[in-house]
C-alpha cells in the first residue's frame, strides 16, 4: 500500500494488483515506445492531484530555429551562436571554415601596404628599425620592412613654420640700452634643414626655437635705445642681428633648423605709461616742425643773399667798363628809390614861383585817379 499510494508513483494506475508495486512481469516498462503521454505511466508530478497527468511544453521558438540550423548542417554539430547556432559560414571542402584564412590574408595585406610610402616633394621621412634610428628617406616611392619592423615618420621640411611671440595679448616687455622697457611683438620664420637632427636632437624643437628667438631679441634690443625700437630707426639691426644670433645657437646645438627671418610687428611704450610717451611724442613732433621750418627760413635767406651777391658781381663788371656811367645810374636807381614814396617835390629853375601848393595838387591828383601820379616840374625861362 505505501508503494501504491507514494505520491512518487511506481504502479501502472490505480487498477494495479497489490504486488508491492512491482508490475515490471509482464514485460512493459515504463520507457517502452507503448507508453503515451496520457498514461499514468512513469513518474508523476506530485504536485498535481492524484490521477491528473501534467500538460504537454510546446517547442520554444529556441527548439525550432536550433532543428533549422541543424537539418541545414546536415544534423552535426558545428559552431553555434544565439538561439543555437551562428548563421551559415562558407566552408571549405574538408569541412573547415574559410574565416581563419580570410583573417590571415587581411593581415598580410595590412602587412604588405605598410611596406610602401609615397613621400611627397615637399617631405622626407625618417626610418626606425624597433624604435632605433634606420635611414632618412627622400621625396618619392620607398620601400620598408613592414609595421611594426620598421616605423616611418613623414616630416614637411620645405615648408616655413612661422612662429608668432608672444602668441596671445600679453605684453613682452624687454629693457632697453637706457634702461627703459618696451612692449615687443614680433615673429619668426623657420624650416627644417636636418631633419635627423630635428628628430633626435631636440625634444620639442617648436619650444627649443622660440626661447632661442626670445633670448636672441633680448640681448639686441638691450643695444639700442628706446627711441631707436619705437620710431624703428634701427629695426631692421635688430633683426638681422636677430635672425643670425638664433641661427648660431640652434646650430651650436645641431638642431637641424634653419632660420630664415625675424620681422618685428610691434614695438610699443609699457600700457602704464603709453600716454606719458604719446605726450612726449607729441612734443618731439612738434619740435621737429619748428627745426624744420628754422631751415627753410635760413635756406630763404641765404639764397636772397647769394642772389644779391651774384647781382652785385654783375654791377662790379660794369663798373669796371664804365665807371661814370654806372655811378650815375646808380644814383639815380638809389634815388628814385628813395623819394618815390614821398610828399616831397623838387623843381629846380630861376623863373619858378617860390610857393606852390605841389602836395596839395598831387593829393588832389591821387584822390580823383587813384593809381596815378602827378609830377610838377619847374622849366627853367618860364
Amino acid at each position: 500500500m505505501a508503494g501504491r499510494n507514494s505520491p512518487w508513483g511506481g504502479g501502472k494506475g490505480n487498477g494495479d494488483s497489490g504486488d508491492g508495486g512491482d508490475d515490471n512481469s509482464s514485460g512493459d516498462s515504463p520507457d517502452s515506445p507503448d507508453d503515451a503521454p496520457g498514461d499514468n505511466k512513469g513518474p508523476r508530478n506530485p504536485w498535481l492531484p492524484s490521477g491528473e497527468t501534467p500538460p504537454r511544453r510546446s517547442a520554444s521558438i529556441e527548439d525550432i530555429f536550433r532543428g533549422r540550423e541543424q537539418r541545414k548542417s546536415g544534423g552535426g554539430g558545428g559552431p553555434r551562436g544565439p538561439g543555437g547556432g551562428f548563421p551559415n559560414i562558407p566552408r571549405r571542402p574538408d569541412g573547415k571554415s574559410w574565416l581563419p584564412l580570410g583573417i590571415g590574408l587581411a593581415v598580410a595585406v595590412l602587412l604588405g601596404l605598410s611596406m610602401f610610402h609615397m613621400i611627397g616633394p615637399k617631405e622626407q621621412a625618417i626610418v626606425t628599425r624597433f624604435g632605433q634610428y634606420s635611414r632618412s628617406i627622400d621625396s618619392g616611392i620607398s620601400l620598408t620592412a613592414p609595421w611594426p619592423i620598421e616605423n616611418v615618420d613623414v616630416e614637411d621640411v620645405r615648408s616655413f613654420r612661422v612662429d608668432m611671440i608672444p602668441d596671445n595679448d600679453n605684453e613682452k616687455l624687454m629693457l632697453t640700452s637706457d634702461k627703459n622697457l618696451v612692449d615687443l611683438s614680433y615673429l619668426v620664420r623657420w624650416n627644417i634643414k636636418n631633419l635627423t637632427n630635428f628628430k633626435f636632437r631636440l625634444a620639442d624643437p617648436d619650444e627649443t626655437v622660440r626661447e632661442v628667438a626670445e633670448a636672441a631679441m633680448r640681448a639686441s634690443i638691450a643695444q639700442i635705445s628706446l627711441n631707436d625700437a619705437i620710431s624703428g630707426a634701427g629695426r631692421a639691426q635688430v633683426e638681422q642681428d636677430v635672425r643670425d644670433r638664433m641661427q648660431r645657437i640652434l646650430d651650436y646645438y645641431k638642431s637641424g633648423v634653419a632660420v630664415q627671418g625675424v620681422e618685428i610687428k610691434k614695438a610699443d611704450p609699457p600700457a602704464k605709461t603709453k600716454a606719458a610717451f604719446e605726450q612726449v611724442t607729441v612734443s618731439q613732433q612738434e619740435a621737429e616742425r619748428d627745426r624744420s621750418e628754422a631751415r627753410a627760413w635760413a635756406q630763404q635767406k641765404l639764397a636772397e643773399a647769394q642772389g644779391n651777391a651774384s647781382q652785385f658781381d654783375k654791377v662790379y663788371e660794369e663798373y669796371r667798363l664804365a665807371p661814370e656811367v654806372t655811378k650815375r645810374r646808380m644814383y639815380y636807381e638809389t634815388m628814385e628809390g628813395v623819394l618815390r614814396d614821398t610828399n616831397t617835390v623838387v623843381s629846380e629853375g630861376n623863373n619858378v614861383t617860390p610857393y606852390l601848393p605841389l602836395s596839395e595838387i598831387r593829393r588832389r591828383a591821387s584822390s580823383d585817379s587813384p593809381g596815378t601820379t602827378t609830377t610838377v616840374t619847374g622849366q627853367e625861362g618860364q
